[in-house]
This record gives C-alpha cells, sequence and structure tokens, in this order.
C-alpha cells in the first residue's frame, strides 16, 4: 500500500460508520460519506490513503491538491510553533514542519511546497525548501524544447519555476505578459541552458515575435477595459507593468504594431480602440 497516494483496495467488512479495507498494513476504514453509491463486501474500490488526526490509517475518495512526490501552492490555514498547517483538499491539514519553513508564513497565504513521507514518522508532511527535492542531474532538454512551467516563486528579476517537476528555471519579467498565479502550470519553451544548470525560459515560441503576443494581450485588455485604457506613449513604465504585466519597451512596440494595422488611435497618455476593431 501506498500511503499519500491512490490505492485499490478490497472491502472487507461493513460497519455501521463505513467500511473496512484490507491492505498489507492492516485494514483501514473508508468513512461511511465517502464509501461510492452501491458499494458491497468484495468489491474493490480506489482510495486516497493518509493519516487522521490520531495518526490512524484512514480512506477517502476526496482528490487531494498534492499526493506524495509532488510540489504544489497551498494555502495556509493555521500557524502554530509546530509549524503550518496547509490546505489540500482533506479534512486533516497538511503539516509544514518548523524545520521545513523559508521564512514566516501567515494564515492565507500561499506557499509552494513540496509533499514527502517523513521516514523517521511515517507521516505525510510538506517543506517550502523545494529547492532541495529537484533533479542533481543536468537538464536533458535544450534551447527551444517545450516544457510544463510550474509558477512557484516571485522574485525582483521574474518567476521561478520548476521545469518539467524536475529542474529549476527562471521566467523574467519582460518575458511575462499574463499575470502568474502560484501554482500555475504553462506551457513555456527553454531560451538557454546556464552553466549552472538553471534554465531561461519564455512562454512565447522560440522565433515567435514578442510584439506580437504584446499586441493581442495590448488589444484584450482594450476589449475588456470598453475600448479605452489611461496608457500610452508617455506613461510611466511601472503603470504599464502593473496594468499589461509588459515592459515598456514591449508595449511601445505593441502600440505600433496595433497602430500600423489602423486598431488604435493614440495619444501620450491614453489608448483608445478604433471602433469596430
Amino acid at each position: 500500500m501506498h500511503l499519500g497516494d491512490f490505492n485499490e483496495l478490497e472491502v472487507a467488512r461493513e460497519v455501521d460508520f463505513g467500511m473496512y479495507l484490507t491492505s498489507d498494513d492492516g485494514d483501514l476504514l473508508l468513512p461511511r460519506k465517502y464509501i461510492p453509491a452501491g458499494t458491497h463486501v468484495g468489491d474493490v474500490v480506489r482510495v486516497f490513503v493518509y493519516r487522521d488526526s490520531e495518526d490512524r490509517l484512514i480512506a477517502t475518495n476526496l482528490e487531494p491538491y498534492a499526493r506524495v512526490g509532488q510540489f504544489a501552492a497551498l494555502t495556509v490555514r493555521d500557524v502554530t510553533p509546530t509549524g503550518a498547517f496547509l490546505d489540500w483538499g482533506l479534512e486533516k491539514d497538511l503539516l509544514l514542519p518548523y524545520r521545513n519553513l523559508r521564512r514566516t508564513l501567515r494564515p492565507g497565504e500561499r506557499a509552494t511546497v513540496f509533499v514527502y513521507l517523513d521516514e523517521a514518522t511515517d507521516r505525510i508532511v510538506a517543506s517550502a525548501k523545494w529547492e532541495w527535492f529537484l533533479s542533481p542531474d543536468p537538464f536533458p532538454g535544450k534551447a527551444g524544447d517545450a516544457a510544463d512551467l510550474f509558477v512557484a516563486e516571485e522574485t525582483d528579476m521574474g518567476y521561478k519555476v520548476i521545469v518539467d517537476g524536475t529542474h529549476q528555471g527562471l521566467l523574467y519579467h519582460n518575458e511575462v505578459f499574463k499575470p502568474l498565479r502560484l501554482g500555475d502550470v504553462h506551457t513555456g519553451y527553454v531560451r538557454q541552458v546556464r552553466p549552472d544548470g538553471k534554465l531561461d525560459l519564455s512562454l512565447q515560441r522560440p522565433g515567435y515575435d514578442e510584439a506580437v503576443a504584446a499586441a493581442e494581450t495590448l488589444l484584450t485588455a482594450l476589449r475588456q477595459a470598453g475600448g479605452t485604457l489611461p496608457l500610452g506613449d508617455k506613461s510611466e513604465p511601472d503603470d504599464i507593468y502593473r496594468r499589461l504585466g509588459m515592459s515598456k519597451k514591449i508595449f511601445k512596440k505593441a502600440l505600433g504594431s496595433l497602430y500600423k494595422q489602423g486598431a488604435v488611435e493614440l495619444e501620450p497618455e491614453q489608448t483608445r480602440l478604433v471602433p469596430g476593431k
């Protein structure tokens, strides 16, 4: 049986408050509220196995936000001297022990963690030191390859991401044209593999004109704003980035592209969508 993952287990017997399932580690309870309709003794059910508040093995048909061996961005429910307790979609919150914290967390905050089985206690716990669980091997891909990017942390330079669940990379702010949230997974592309093994990444396919992507973002923002945005050639870079998630340089390229298409009318601090565009 795999603790912290889904298992196919046979129903051994039924009691008033649920069903007991047979496993190599002994029988464990599937509470009645989690029993699929029409389940009988002898049936095999697919359940997630973890420990309840009294450290007893227990089964559920709920889908947790993360299993053992996975990265996830989870919301902090409570913080105690023991550590932080995270909402991972089950009745019992997931413990992020104090020793595994990188910084002080507050209830309501989201944090990227790796979920693992603590061999000393045989309990499922989380670690905010997620970099420790990345592969030490060289990245097997090359520049231009597509990859799944898990948004793990925002920094002054951009977003730290986990690439294909194994390696760390960076999405620079000027490569991002849409809001990103911790835990988001996007398809991205490797721009280069750095000498330290980390990866520079982009959300745009190599060779795809970033001005085209920015123009599409700006056009969508104009339509959502009713046709007018308080941004123009003289706007401050911070205002442009806050509203559109792009640098002023890229914004001006997007403006120029849309203006050449006759899609916008330009003012120093305002851009208007041409009716019908």
